[in-house]
């Protein structure tokens, strides 16, 4: 059963990891935020259970290949006993990203990239990186990954597909809950464009793991890529933002350097934005799991262009920060439980206007 953690007091925290110089790394950066208390160290994953199941940690911060116990193991031990906020600090190569993903899939709630110590001036902006990230984590509820008991759906008009296009955009949970909604797309259904907050190096791997398990194609997003029916593109996680470019039918996607927004890079809002702008009312939107406000303004900016909206329930979200910002907005039209969202996104949005007088802020 997840522990829920006390707001009025410091967020406990235990680092498991190898190596001697990232655990004082991390012990002195987290240390100096006064929202942080640093309550133990452990040096392999088995020391790291132990310690886990003695002092019950608000979040942990673990290591992905560690001696004795790695990471995934680690996770796949701790979940059924206690589900305690774990964020993942991972270095990141193509083998250690596809491990860190593992990690998630079994309820790890966050993912960071390994700092490297020779970062210089750079080390202070990534430990408060590291710190708001795990105050953030002590607010999550971690789930499981459960099979799927869905089967695959079907798109309602197929035909308009290339006139249809979805939106989605997740952080905190969203490997999980993409990893629950993408399969039940058909093959032939809209295309499909996700900003999921992610480090750079890790979406690629997440995208070929995806493209495993559905029906349409699932692959990170290239510059100019069109958007077409049956094709899934991830942004890519990094210092760019993906947008949408031109119009239906060559609609294409377009990857830009620019500033964080809403504290993201790549950005919701700014695909969400881009969304509103090209396709008016021929987009479905849905915004998932995850911290913070990103993609509540621009899921407004698409329900006041005319598109469908949605945001995922508390219930079922891993951290019910993005989707709540938009429900307290106004943004979305639908607040469903994630195994609902894929129906809902297939559903052309002309629809949805028909029925917002009516199922605004239910379930449907």
């Amino acid at each position: 059963m997840a522990q829920s953690h006390d707001p009025g007091r410091p967020v406990r925290v235990l680092i498991v990891d190898d190596s001697a110089m990232i655990r004082k790394a991390l012990e002195i950066g987290m240390s100096s935020d006064p929202g942080i208390v640093v309550i133990g160290a452990a040096h392999d994953g088995e020391r790291g259970l132990e310690m886990a199941r003695a002092l019950a940690p608000d979040v942990i911060t673990l290591d992905i290949e560690m001696p004795r116990l790695d990471g995934v193991s680690f996770m796949r031990r701790l979940m059924p006993e206690r589900a305690i906020p774990t964020v993942v600090i991972s270095a990141v190569t193509s083998e250690g990203a596809e491990v860190t993903l593992r990690a998630l899939e079994a309820g790890a709630v966050d993912i960071i990239a390994k700092p490297s110590l020779g970062t210089g001036t750079a080390l202070p902006r990534i430990m408060a990186d590291i710190c708001r990230r795990v105050r953030n984590a002590a607010n999550a509820r971690p789930f499981l990954s459960r099979p799927l008991v869905q089967t695959r759906l079907t798109a309602r008009r197929s035909s308009h597909a290339r006139d249809h296009v979805i939106v989605i955009g997740a952080s905190t949970g969203g490997v999980q809950a993409l990893a629950q909604l993408l399969p039940l797309m058909p093959s032939d259904a809209p295309g499909i464009a996700i900003v999921q907050h992610m480090p750079e190096g890790f979406t690629h791997s997440f995208a070929k793991r995806l493209n495993t398990t559905c029906a349409i194609e699932v692959r990170e997003a290239k510059d100019g890529d069109e958007m077409r029916p049956g094709l899934a593109l991830i942004a890519p996680g990094g210092s760019r933002h993906m947008v949408l470019i031109g119009h239906k039918p060559k609609l294409r996607v377009s990857l830009q350097e620019g500033p964080p927004v809403s504290f993201s890079t790549p950005s919701v809002d700014m695909l969400f934005d881009s969304a509103a702008s090209c396709l008016g009312p021929s987009c479905s939107a849905a915004l998932l799991t995850g911290m913070g406000k990103d993609g509540a303004n621009g899921l407004l900016n698409i329900r006041n262009a005319g598109g469908r909206t949605i945001a995922q329930d508390e219930i079922s979200s891993v951290v019910w920060g993005m989707p709540r910002q938009a429900v307290m907005i106004g943004a979305a039209q639908f607040i469903l439980p994630l195994n609902s969202i894929a129906a809902a996104l297939l559903e052309p949005p002309a629809t949805a206007l028909a029925q917002t007088a009516h199922k605004e802020g239910q379930s449907i």
